[in-house]
């Protein structure tokens, strides 16, 4: 009984990485109206565009019909009709058509949060190192700075696939407003997890806890006793959240095919699309264990992979 209680007070350490905002896109270039000057002096607005040969000097439509005008008034006919059809369209899709590749201007457009986890072997010991490198030297406070983040992590773990034992994620679509809700809602799960952020990068603040008396050392590991309590397994767990403008999906894992398709997936979201990010992972200090109990008490959605 005494065993089971020390696994379970075991202190947690975790690794943060984040940044980003969630505010509207800015919207297109606004072009004011083509102005005259009257013979009285002073400007104002055209009340109708001119073009050179316009018949009468109506609108450019009149001299479609008959009075005037020729091939060239009818392609600006064309033309405009079909800029005012693809406002149309996208006013009543929601802002997007297709997906990913088209977002609305309007102040409150879709975005899509993503949550990839993955779940390694200790073995791969060479992914905590990298993993600090990249909180301690990342720009969180730049599109293209984040972007760089995922990039980094997806291929840290795409290096490791001899050590891909779980996975799991999915993807919800929200709009702006409520978007960084659901982020937050995701990212708190996670850190709630962790006894303690002994390493973070958030909005370019890097910050790092001493995690003596808090954590166990090397040398209560290389105890044979505490080894047996908890069994032979031990684990890294990462966490990658990306919010991003559009419909973006990433697979469901069930096999580690479908992770590293979900990686590449994650790693290459552009910088102009991403909102916000969470990279968080576990163990981060020197000594830690993640144990077998603690991957099925913490993270029972996870797949065997």
């Amino acid at each position: 009984m005494l065993s089971q209680a020390d696994g379970a007070l075991a202190a947690r350490s975790g690794g943060r990485i984040g940044g980003g905002s969630f505010r509207a896109p800015s919207s297109r270039p606004y072009s004011s109206p083509r102005t005259y000057a009257p013979p009285g002096g002073g400007y104002y607005p055209a009340p109708y565009p001119v073009y050179p040969g316009g018949g009468w000097g109506f609108p450019f439509v009149v001299p479609i019909f008959g009075f005037g005008g020729g091939l060239f008034s009818l392609l600006i006919f064309l033309a405009i009709a079909g800029f005012l059809v693809q406002a149309f369209r996208r006013a009543t899709s929601g802002g997007y058509e297709g997906g990913y590749d088209e977002v609305s201007y309007s102040s409150n457009p879709p975005v899509s949060i993503a949550r990839l986890q993955v779940g390694l072997l200790a073995q791969a010991r060479d992914l905590q190192p990298e993993l600090n490198r990249i909180a301690e030297t990342a720009d969180t406070n730049s599109p293209e700075g984040r972007a760089e983040v995922l990039q980094e992590a997806s291929l840290a773990l795409l290096r490791h696939p001899e050590y891909w034992v779980y996975a799991g994620g999915g993807t919800q679509q929200a709009r702006l407003n409520a978007a960084e809700g659901v982020f937050n809602r995701l990212a708190l799960a996670e850190r709630s997890k962790f006894t303690e952020e002994t390493l973070s990068n958030v909005n370019n603040q890097l910050k790092a806890a001493n995690p003596k008396g808090a954590l166990p050392s090397t040398g209560e590991l290389d105890n044979p006793t505490r080894l047996i309590t908890e069994g032979p397994g031990e684990y890294i767990i990462v966490t990658l959240l990306a919010a991003t403008l559009g419909k973006f999906e990433i697979p469901q894992v069930n096999s580690a095919d479908d992770l590293r398709q979900a990686l590449r997936q994650i790693g290459s979201i552009p910088s102009e699309k991403l909102l916000a990010i969470e990279l968080l992972w576990t163990p981060q200090a020197e000594g830690d264990v993640l144990t077998t109990d603690d991957i099925l008490a913490q993270y029972p959605e996870l797949k065997l992979v």
